[in-house]
């Protein structure tokens, strides 16, 4: 037996991997949304979104993506997982995701083939959209150029191309490494941690989404969850997890407050212990 048998759940309901179907919508997030689908809709060419660590970017590019109707958007989603990338694997990235066949190694030879696929999808009637995550690790004036001269390419109705850019906070910094590029940004939008009342939604709601229907955690714990994480998503779903199974392991009906104390501490997430 596990936790999962124990509180009578189908699975694990606060697993850190980007899971669709345990997305929580808050105002926040459906905002940012709403905002993201203006940008691409309206060919705006760049769109930022900045938020702290665990605070939720990958897992709103990642429902952009899924909400994107195929027939109607040419995207893709790029992670940038090493900060030595080059332009010219950018370009190779971008190429691939967007169709090109046959790619040519020479970088301009590169380009012109992908100025020739965004021809293409603009005369499907398609909207071409990169959407690129932990964008700060490309700490490069010269990465920054490039972008921008893709996004040099118009035509009547706005750009051909258009990114979205997920990043922590340095991303401001990054941006600023090219002043024009960081002119052209049309749309903004800064992800916060959730509000308290925002924490106990979403823990419930994950729960439920796992097959819950009886209470597991008692309010003071939600509170101290909340206290703990700071409201940040990843934090929570930390905590969450490690208190379900420590209440198993107390075989407690309802995790209280102290088992959140005590996993709190267990994780460093306590400041009074040092």
């Amino acid at each position: 037996m596990d936790y999962l048998e124990y509180y009578d759940l189908k699975e694990h309901p606060f697993s850190n991997v980007v899971d669709s179907r345990f997305y929580y919508s808050n105002r926040q997030q459906s905002d940012a949304l709403i905002k993201l689908r203006y940008a691409v809709d309206t060919r705006k060419g760049l769109a930022v979104v900045i938020g702290g660590i665990g605070t939720g970017k990958t897992t709103l590019a990642r429902r952009f993506l899924e909400e994107l109707d195929e027939n109607t958007y040419e995207a893709a989603l790029l992670v940038v997982v090493h900060s030595t990338v080059s332009s010219e694997w950018l370009f190779k990235k971008f190429a691939i995701q967007l169709g090109v066949k046959d790619l040519k190694e020479d970088k301009v030879e590169l380009l012109t083939q992908i100025y020739k696929r965004l021809y293409e999808i603009n005369d499907e009637g398609k909207k071409a959209i990169v959407m690129i995550d932990e964008v700060q690790m490309l700490n490069s004036k010269e990465i920054m150029e490039e972008f921008r001269g893709l996004l040099n390419m118009e035509v009547s109705e706005g750009k051909m191309l258009n990114f979205v850019f997920f990043g922590l906070p340095e991303l401001e910094d990054v941006l600023s490494l090219d002043e024009p590029l960081k002119q052209r940004v049309a749309i903004k939008i800064r992800l916060k941690a959730f509000s308290e009342e925002d924490a106990k939604d979403y823990i419930n709601y994950r729960l439920k989404v796992a097959g819950c229907n009886k209470a597991i955690f008692a309010e003071e714990a939600i509170r101290r969850i909340y206290q703990y994480t700071q409201g940040i998503p990843r934090r929570i779903n930390t905590v969450c997890d490690n208190a379900l199974l420590e209440g198993y392991l107390f075989k407690a009906n309802l995790i209280d407050s102290e088992t959140i104390k005590a996993v709190a501490v267990d994780l460093g997430l306590d400041p009074s212990v040092k």
